[in-house]
């Protein structure tokens, strides 16, 4: 029996370490296979350092080794294994992203494309960023994979029509390195003068953060080095789509050109990624004078706090909420648009939070990746908010409804032009009869000059009809700055000079003062 007893125990512990070796076989563990079908999709897809989008929109091998690298099991892997394996599982998922928006003019129309859209790898939720930083540069410390990890750009470097394995690994590193550093594309030398990419200046730590050691490394892999003394200049980035059609004639005709600070800059008609918030909060001084100027005149000012929150369901589609703060003052001149704020004085004044509501973004046709229609329904907050004997106006007391259609076009590398068109119905259902207050259609355009990266500078013109019984209408026009301080946090400072059919009518005047903050989290 005891013989029985103990066969039985080996015949079950066997049992169990076989099923445990087949779950581990099927777990998604990474070996030659990965690489040899990474290989021959890159090898069918992949030509000169071009992709073809088109042909990998609805491939099954792609969307294959994607679920490879999602479900991967890393554990016991080698140093060259693990390494081989992140630089195609970024290659990859850049590809993937691309092909899954395409077509379109660079990765730059694609929202938190490096930094916010979440991506699978190895059952772990990350960026590209973070594997490129967490997985790879920060672990090995290898500036080489700079030139082997592709962006989707034609600023990049190449992407090989062939797979990084654990055998080729450090030879095809120090291969494609030479290779980018001897190119006269990538290293500009003219006159005396060598221009970098500006993947020197954004990693310049990887590099060893001096210019001397920059120089250094680059020297390293030069047939002609340069000299140690140079003065180091930067090119600007070209971050239009290393797209195979463009240069074939194929499906991709979108207008391409060479990206610079025009793409780094904010586009406030895209939607926002999938899974992030954006937070946008616009304060508006409006303060107009009226009268007859040879008697006393009347000073309004009002103060509007918008503030509006969006959250990336996809990145297409976004929902949130609007709401609006308002200041009011009315007083006798002599006197300043900033007295609102103040508490003492001759005149009347009311504050307090006046609407609420949803607000969606949608972005309607993904070939357009600069046009969006944005819509929102506030409801009044509070008693009177239009007003009465004790009390001065601040807001209708019935519901607004906004919808907004925007578009922005760049214009070469340093201009852009943006459009807005609105249908805008104010005071809906107030009163015993429910009537609709005003009804407008306000049109504004915004020339933008973009100096750098960081800086745009812009001259706006609008014009509102009011369609009602008696028509009425105001345009205003006006110059401002943002400053994107980082890709995620921008500022914005606007003035404008502003008129009506009333103001025109009684010699009036008004202005407004903008100021505006942006944060992508």
């Amino acid at each position: 029996m005891k013989t029985n007893e103990n066969l039985t125990k080996k015949l079950f512990s066997s049992a169990v370490a076989f099923i445990v070796f087949l779950s581990m076989s099927f777990a998604g563990n990474i070996d030659n296979q990965f690489f040899t079908k990474v290989d021959a999709l890159l090898k069918t897809h992949v030509k000169d350092g071009l992709v073809n989008y088109a042909s990998l929109q609805n491939s099954s091998k792609l969307q294959g080794l994607i679920k490879e690298i999602a479900e991967a099991d890393l554990s016991g892997l080698d140093a060259n294994t693990l390494q081989a394996f992140y630089i195609n599982a970024y290659n990859l998922n850049v590809i993937n992203q691309v092909a899954q928006n395409y077509p379109l003019k660079s990765v730059m129309d694609i929202n938190g494309f490096f930094d916010k859209n979440k991506i699978t790898v190895a059952n772990s939720s990350t960026t590209l960023n973070d594997l490129e930083k967490g997985k790879l540069l920060s672990v090995y410390n290898d500036a080489r994979y700079h030139f082997v990890l592709v962006c989707g750009a034609n600023g990049c470097p190449p992407i090989t029509d062939f797979a990084y394995t654990p055998s080729n690994l450090e030879s095809k590193l120090e291969q494609q390195t030479k290779l980018a550093l001897n190119d006269n594309s990538f290293i500009r030398t003219e006159g005396g003068n060598v221009e970098l990419s500006e993947i020197f200046s954004w990693y310049t730590s990887d590099f060893g953060g001096k210019r001397e050691a920059v120089i250094a490394f680059i020297n390293k892999y030069r047939n002609n080095p340069i000299p140690s003394s140079t003065k180091l200049k930067f090119y600007t980035y070209d971050w239009s789509l290393n797209d195979l059609a463009k240069m074939t004639g194929g499906v991709n005709t979108l207008d391409y050109k060479t990206s610079n600070s025009n793409e780094s800059r904010y586009i406030v008609s895209s939607t926002i990624a999938k899974g992030t918030f954006e937070i946008k909060v616009f304060n508006n001084l409006y303060s107009q004078q009226t009268g007859d100027v040879n008697e006393l005149r009347d000073r309004s000012s009002f103060n509007t706090t918008s503030l509006s929150v969006l959250y990336g369901l996809n990145n297409r589609f976004n929902v949130g909420i609007a709401t609006r703060f308002r200041k009011v003052r009315n007083n006798p001149l002599p006197s300043s648009a900033f007295s609102v704020f103040g508490s003492e004085g001759v005149g009347s004044s009311r504050s307090g939070v006046t609407a609420f509501g949803p607000q969606i973004r949608y972005a309607p046709n993904p070939k357009w990746s600069n046009f969006s229609i944005q819509s929102s329904f506030v409801f009044p907050i509070g008693e009177d908010l239009a007003g009465n004997s004790e009390q001065p106006y601040i807001d209708w007391n019935g519901a607004t409804w906004t919808t907004q259609f925007f578009n922005d076009v760049s214009i070469g590398t340093k201009f852009s032009l943006f459009t807005e068109v609105d249908f805008l119905i104010e005071d809906i259902g107030s009163g015993d009869e429910g009537h609709i207050n005003r009804v407008s259609t306000p049109v504004t355009a915004i020339f933008s000059y973009v100096p750098t990266n960081k800086l745009t500078i812009y001259t706006l013109a609008g014009y509102s009809p009011y369609w009602q019984s008696e028509f009425d209408y105001f345009a205003q026009v006006g110059i401002g700055t943002k400053y994107q301080f980082t890709p995620n946090f921008e500022l914005e400072l606007l003035y404008t000079d502003f008129s009506n059919k009333f103001l025109n009518t009684t010699g009036g005047q008004a202005e407004t003062i903008n100021l505006g903050l942006r944060i992508n989290i």
